[in-house]
């Protein structure tokens, strides 16, 4: 990585060279749960609401995808449970690999990593963070060339992971809103069906917006109370409310979560949207359980229900939601 390489990066994200990642950011990485285990299929995550937690549940998002409906299996039907180390390793290999590949418009791919040798020496205009600065580039022209490399290195992404695979993103294809990036290799900075070119007066736009041109693998779903309650929610289009495979990001109220079925023919036979079961992963496995709130509820359903089921609604318009023995939270 040259010296201008370097600081363009960090101009892309942080728009200037004195800024650099916080402590939620250099602390996070791609840390499976205790192999062989329940929840063995899940990434850790810290407890903070931040931007490296969004990365980590998309990527949790394709981990699960690739565990349920792509490695091979001798059965008709992989589960969750019991997912061994290598299996683990092998999941996230492919979830990364898919990211960049997109990101890289399925022609090409970056992998960065951090070697002991520094690209740029300190100067006024450009702090040091001591990482940046030592990464090294890897590009691939073949897809599984890209999984195999990360594959092979999965242990260097320990420590920087999350930093690691935000400048792999870039380097693949500059970005400006890299959520979308993450799940259909398109930047966007909404989330609506094609390209709006009247505003909510019917007046034509001077720029029109671009929204989502295709379906992905992994869909997205997007609730807020406080922009429900400012009527100001956005509506997601249904390419991302219906993606290939039955596993959906959750934005509620600024968290980021995954939503997801065993069932992939959950998106393709209607019949199986009468009565289907739903899993649910934040990362979190504390236990925060929801109240009513008994003010100023009658007639409003945002209120009267848990976020996560005016979620699950904005897909399922009118679903019943049974919590299986468990108290709703969220």
């Amino acid at each position: 990585l040259v010296s201008l390489s370097a600081q363009s990066l960090r101009r892309i994200l942080f728009g200037g060279t004195f800024h650099v990642f916080n402590y939620e950011w250099r602390k996070s990485f791609f840390q499976f749960r205790e192999p062989d285990s329940e929840l063995s299929y899940a990434l850790e995550t810290d407890r903070f609401q931040g931007g490296a937690r969004a990365i980590q549940m998309v990527v949790q998002a394709r981990i699960i995808k690739h565990l349920l409906f792509i490695r091979p299996s001798v059965s008709d039907r992989w589960t969750l449970h019991d997912v061994g180390q290598r299996d683990q390793e092998k999941a996230l290999a492919a979830a990364l690999s898919d990211s960049l590949w997109l990101a890289g418009q399925e022609a090409s791919a970056t992998v960065t990593l951090v070697t002991e040798d520094y690209c740029i020496t300190p100067h006024l205009d450009y702090k040091m963070d001591n990482f940046t600065e030592r990464l090294q580039l890897f590009t691939f022209s073949k897809k599984e060339d890209v999984r195999k490399f990360i594959l092979d290195h999965i242990q260097c992404e320990e420590g920087h992971g999350v930093i690691l695979f935000l400048y792999s993103l870039i380097c693949s294809r500059t970005v400006d809103a890299l959520l979308n990036l993450l799940l259909t290799g398109k930047a966007t900075p909404h989330v609506f069906n094609g390209t709006l070119y009247f505003d909510e007066d019917g007046r034509p736009l001077e720029h029109p917006l671009q929204g989502v041109l295709s379906r992905s693998d992994v869909g997205f779903l997007h609730w807020s109370r406080e922009q429900m309650d400012r009527g100001r929610l956005p509506q997601v289009g249904s390419m991302l409310k219906t993606p290939r495979f039955p596993v959906w990001i959750c934005c509620i109220n600024s968290s980021y979560s995954v939503l997801f079925s065993l069932n992939r023919s959950l998106l393709s036979d209607w019949r199986m949207e009468h009565l289907f079961q739903l899993y649910y992963y934040n990362g979190d496995t504390h236990s925060h359980h929801w109240e009513a709130s008994s003010r100023h509820s009658d007639g409003e359903p945002e209120k009267k229900f848990p976020s996560l089921e005016m979620t699950i609604r904005t897909k399922w318009a009118g679903a019943v939601v049974d919590w299986n023995n468990i108290l709703p939270f969220y």
